[in-house]
C-alpha cells in the first residue's frame, strides 16, 4: 500500500454529525420547554386552586380541643355505668391513655410511616401507584392524617376536588396539631362498627374489656376494622375478621413492633368475642330512662352528644338484687299457670341449611327476655323435647322440666296449645343446671327502694322487663293499696286517743239497703273469720278489716283524709268513704315507698331524689345536689306516732301477716305491712329498716284477680325478702329510742296522757255482737253507733260508690277494685323533681 494514501479529515466527520445532534438538542430542547410549560401550566392552575381553595378550608382550631359527639352516660353511686343513650357509642380516651400495642397495631396496618411523613406519604402514593397499574380493584395510600381530615370534615365521595381538599386539610391539620394529637382524634373518631365510635367504644363492643387490657391478638383484631367495619365485623363474619388479624400481626412484627415469639403466640390465642349488643353490668333500664328524660327536660339534643355523666344514688349490688327479686318473684308465679302454648308455630324443612335459616327467621321475632329464652322445637313427646336457639345450641328438656308444660304435650292437647315440631316455646336454665320450660309473663311488678333519711333511690324496677314494656309501674302505675294502707288510717288514729292496746270488735258490719240506698254491704275479713275483741296491735298484725273500718268512723273519714296528706298521698285519690280504711284509694309503688319513709325516719317527709352530680367529658362539675336532712321543717307526723306506729308494724313481721320476716333474719328491726285488694288483684309488701324503705306490688295491668289464694304475703312479699338479705349485709342492728312524750307501761309503749286511764279504751263493743262495752284501759269507750258511707258526691249521704254487686264485696278487704276511668297519671319528672 502506498504510504501517501489518503487519510479521514476528522472536520470533515464532525461536520457530517452536526446536523443530527443539532436536530436531536433542537427536539430535546422542544420537549423539555413543553415539559416546563406544562409544570408551569399544573403550577399555575394548582396555585389558582390554592388561591381559592385554601381560604374556603374549614377552620381547624377546634382539633386543638377535640370534642366528638359523647353520649349521655349514667353511673351508680360507686361508678358503675347503668345506661348510655346516644347514636354514637364512644369512650373519649386521651392518646397517654391508649395502650401501646393498640397504637402499634394501627399504624401497623394504617400508616407505618405516620411519625416521619409531613402528613402526605410520598413514598406510600409511588408504592400505591405502581401496585395499581393494571389492577381492576386500586390500592389507597391514604394516611391516617389525610382520614382525620376526610372522616371529620369531609365526605367519602371520591372526586378531584374532594381530594384536593383532603390534601390541602391534610397539610394544615400537620401544621395546626401535632402528630401525638392528630393520632389521638383518629383513635377516638372512627368509625368500627357496632355503633361503637374509636378504639376505646369497640374493645368494649366486640370484647366486653377496657381498652387498656388488650392484648395483641385483641387490638390486631379491632385494627382490621377501620379499613371494613361491616366486612371486618368479628361477630357477623368472623372468618374475614380472623384473616385480616393474622395480617395485622405479621405487619406488626414486620415493623418491629412485637417480636416474632409475640407474634406466633398471638396468631394462636383463642379470642372470645362478645355476641350480640353489649349488655351493661347492672339491669337499671327503668332508673336510666328516668334520668334521660329528666337530662332531656334541662338540656334537649344536646344531652345525647355533650358527653355528660350523671351520677346517680343507686346503688349498684342492690339494684341488680332487686332486678333478680322482682323477675324471680313473677316467674315463681308463672310457674303456677296454666300453660298457655306456644308463641307461634312454623314450618321447618330437612334440609339443615334451610333449617338454619327457618330457625333464624322465627326467633327473630321472638327475641330472648333476659333468661327467658326463645327456642324452636325441633322433636316432642310426652317424655322430651328437643329445641334449637338462635345460637344453635341444643336443648333437651326431661323430667321435672316439663312439667310448667304438661297440658302441651298430651295426645288431647288442643292445636293452639300442642307443643310440636316448629313450635316456638320458652325455656329457662335451672339450679341444677337443666332445662324447664316456660313462658312469658303476662303478669307485672313494680321494686323500689328509697333511703329513708334524705330519699336517695337506691333500687328501682319499673317491671318485668324494658324492653317488653317500658311503662314505669313505680311512678306510673295506680293501684289500690288495700291492707297495707291501714298503718295511715292507725297512725290517724293514735292523734285521736287511740293507744295499742284499745280494744275494738272484730264483729261483723252491715249495712242494708235502707242505709246506703243501694246495694247492701257486708265487708268481710279475709279469712271470713271475726273474733271478736282485741287490740289494736293484734288487729293490725292480724290486718282485720272489720276493726280498720270502726277505727276510721271513730277517727273520722274526713280527717283521716287530711291526715294521710301528710305523708305524701293526694287527697282527691282517697275520697272520705269508710272504705278508705281498706285502701280503695289509688296510689303508686313510689308514694308507698316516700309514706313508708315517715315512719322509719321518726316522722319526717322526705321527697324522692336521683341525681347527685353531673359532669362533662372533662370531668367538671357542672350540678351538684344534696337533698336537706330531715329537720323539723318537714315534719310530717309527732316522733312518738312514728315511733309507736314502728311498734306495731313491727308485730306484723315478728308474728302477724309477715312473720316470714323474722323467721328469715332473726332481727326485730324490721317493719312491714302486707296489702291484698279485693279479689287479689293488687298484692304489696310495704317494709322498711331505718336505713331503707321498700315496696313491692304485683298484678295485672289490666286488672284482674291473681287467683284466690294468692296474697301479698305469699307473692311480694318473698319478693322484698330477696332484696333485703342484699341490702341488710353488714348492716348492724339498729332499734330507735323512744323519743320524749312516751312511757313503757307492761311492755307496750303509749303517749304519755294516755298511759293510764287517758284515751279511747274500746270501739264498737255494743254493736254487731260485740257483746258489752269494754273500757281496757279505764279511758273512753267509743260506740260509732249505725256505720254510714258518703255517697258517690262526698256528702254524707247514703250510697257506695263504684259497688258492682254484692259477690265483689264479700272479700278481703271489702271493695271493689274499680278506679275512676279517666285519672291522670302524673309523671315520671314529677315524682323525681327535687
Amino acid at each position: 500500500m502506498s504510504s501517501d494514501s489518503p487519510t479521514p479529515d476528522p472536520g470533515s466527520s464532525r461536520s457530517a454529525r452536526s446536523p443530527l445532534v443539532r436536530t436531536l438538542l433542537r427536539v430535546a430542547m422542544w420537549i423539555g420547554g413543553l415539559a416546563l410549560a406544562g409544570i408551569v401550566s399544573v403550577a399555575a392552575v394548582v396555585g389558582l386552586g390554592l388561591a381559592v381553595a385554601y381560604p374556603n378550608l374549614p377552620d381547624l382550631s377546634e382539633l386543638a380541643d377535640y370534642r366528638p359527639k359523647l353520649p349521655l352516660r349514667i353511673f351508680s353511686v360507686e361508678g358503675t355505668l347503668i345506661g348510655e343513650f346516644g347514636e354514637e357509642r364512644r369512650n373519649l380516651t386521651p392518646i397517654d391513655q391508649i395502650p401501646a400495642v393498640m397504637k402499634n397495631a394501627v399504624l401497623a396496618i394504617e400508616d407505618a410511616r405516620f411519625y416521619s411523613h409531613g402528613g402526605v406519604d410520598y413514598k406510600g402514593l409511588l408504592r400505591a401507584g405502581i401496585a395499581n397499574l393494571g389492577r381492576a380493584k386500586s390500592q389507597g395510600a391514604s394516611t391516617i392524617t389525610m382520614q382525620v381530615a376526610r372522616n371529620v370534615y369531609l365526605s367519602s365521595e371520591k372526586t378531584f376536588t374532594r381530594k384536593l381538599y383532603e390534601v390541602l386539610l391534610t397539610f394544615k391539620l400537620e401544621h395546626l396539631l401535632t402528630k401525638n394529637q392528630i393520632l389521638e382524634i383518629y383513635m377516638n373518631q372512627i368509625f368500627l362498627g357496632n355503633r361503637a365510635y374509636g378504639f376505646a367504644a369497640a374493645s368494649e363492643a366486640y370484647f366486653g374489656k377496657p381498652l387498656k387490657d388488650i392484648s395483641i391478638a385483641e387490638a390486631a383484631m379491632l385494627a382490621g376494622l377501620p379499613k371494613s367495619p361491616s366486612g371486618n365485623n368479628p361477630i357477623t363474619n368472623f372468618a374475614r375478621a380472623r384473616q385480616r388479624q393474622l395480617y395485622i400481626i405479621e405487619r406488626m412484627q414486620d415493623n418491629g413492633f412485637i417480636t416474632a415469639e409475640q407474634a406466633e403466640v398471638a396468631k394462636k390465642e383463642e379470642l372470645k368475642i362478645r355476641s350480640g349488643a353489649p349488655t351493661l353490668p347492672v339491669h337499671a333500664e327503668y332508673i336510666a330512662e328516668t334520668v334521660r328524660q329528666l337530662m332531656f327536660a334541662q338540656y334537649g339534643d344536646d344531652t345525647y352528644t355533650r358527653g355528660l355523666n350523671v351520677f346517680t344514688t343507686v346503688k349498684a349490688d342492690e339494684q341488680e338484687a332487686a332486678y333478680k327479686a322482682l323477675r324471680k318473684g313473677i316467674m315463681d308465679y308463672e310457674k303456677r299457670q296454666i300453660y298457655r302454648g306456644p308463641e307461634e308455630f312454623v314450618d321447618l324443612p330437612s334440609n339443615p341449611k334451610e333449617l338454619d335459616e327457618a330457625v333464624e327467621d322465627a326467633l327473630s321475632d321472638h327475641p330472648d327476655n333476659g333468661d327467658v329464652l326463645a327456642a324452636v322445637v325441633l322433636e316432642a313427646n310426652p317424655k322430651k323435647i328437643v329445641a334449637t336457639r338462635l345460637t344453635g345450641e341444643r336443648m333437651e328438656i326431661m323430667g321435672e322440666g316439663l312439667r310448667a308444660g304438661q297440658s302441651g304435650l298430651s295426645d288431647k292437647a288442643p292445636p293452639k296449645i300442642k307443643i310440636r315440631r316448629g313450635a316456638v316455646i320458652r325455656a329457662m336454665k335451672t339450679a341444677k343446671g337443666t332445662w324447664e320450660i316456660t313462658q312469658l309473663p303476662e303478669v307485672e311488678g313494680a321494686f323500689v327502694a328509697l333511703d329513708p333519711r334524705d330519699g336517695g333511690v337506691r333500687a328501682l324496677v319499673g317491671g318485668f322487663d324494658f324492653n317488653k314494656n317500658k311503662f314505669n309501674h313505680v311512678t306510673q302505675a295506680w293501684r289500690q293499696p288495700g291492707s297495707g294502707f291501714k298503718p295511715f288510717i292507725y297512725s290517724a288514729a293514735l292523734e285521736k286517743g287511740f293507744t295499742p292496746t284499745t280494744m275494738v270488735n272484730d264483729a261483723p258490719l252491715f249495712f242494708d239497703a235502707g242505709v246506703t240506698g243501694g246495694q247492701p254491704w257486708e265487708p268481710k275479713n279475709y279469712d271470713g273469720k271475726f273474733e271478736g275483741p282485741m287490740p289494736l296491735h293484734t288487729a293490725l298484725a292480724k290486718s282485720k278489716n272489720m276493726v280498720s273500718i270502726r277505727v276510721l268512723q271513730a277517727v273520722g273519714a274526713q280527717n283521716a283524709q287530711e291526715w294521710i296528706t301528710r305523708f305524701g298521698f293526694e287527697a282527691e285519690k282517697h275520697p272520705p268513704y269508710l272504705t278508705m280504711a281498706l285502701g280503695a284509694g289509688s296510689v303508686t309503688p313510689m308514694q308507698m315507698a316516700t309514706g313508708y319513709a315517715v315512719f322509719a325516719n321518726g316522722g319526717y317527709r322526705v321527697n324522692p331524689w336521683l341525681i347527685t352530680k353531673i359532669v362533662d367529658q372533662k370531668g367538671k362539675v357542672l350540678v351538684e345536689s344534696q337533698p336537706p336532712l330531715p329537720n323539723e321543717s318537714v315534719r310530717a307526723i309527732d316522733a312518738r306516732n312514728a315511733f309507736v306506729m314502728d311498734r306495731l308494724l313491727g308485730e306484723i313481721t315478728r308474728s302477724g301477716t309477715a312473720a316470714k320476716v323474722y323467721q328469715t333474719f332473726k332481727r326485730p328491726d324490721l317493719y312491714g305491712k302486707t296489702g291484698t285488694t279485693n279479689d287479689s288483684i293488687d298484692t304489696w309488701f310495704n317494709g322498711f329498716h331505718p336505713t331503707v324503705v321498700a315496696v313491692v306490688w304485683m298484678g295485672y295491668d289490666q286488672p284482674k284477680s291473681l287467683g284466690d289464694k294468692e296474697t301479698g304475703g305469699g307473692l311480694s312479699l318473698p319478693v322484698w325478702i330477696d332484696y333485703m338479705q342484699t341490702a341488710l349485709k353488714g348492716v348492724p342492728q339498729m332499734e330507735p329510742t323512744a323519743p320524749e312524750g312516751v312511757v313503757n307501761v307492761n311492755g307496750e309503749w303509749y303517749y304519755e296522757e294516755y298511759a293510764r286511764g287517758g284515751g279511747v279504751g274500746s270501739v264498737g263493743m255494743s254493736s254487731g255482737g260485740g257483746g258489752a262495752p269494754v273500757d281496757a284501759g279505764g279511758g273512753a269507750h267509743v260506740d260509732p253507733g249505725t256505720p254510714r258511707v258518703a255517697g258517690p258526691s262526698g256528702e254524707r249521704t247514703p250510697g257506695v260508690p263504684g259497688v258492682p254487686g254484692d259477690r265483689s264485696l264479700m272479700n278481703s278487704d271489702g271493695q271493689p277494685p274499680t278506679r275512676p276511668q279517666n285519672e291522670e297519671r302524673r309523671s315520671i319528672l314529677d315524682l323525681f323533681r327535687n
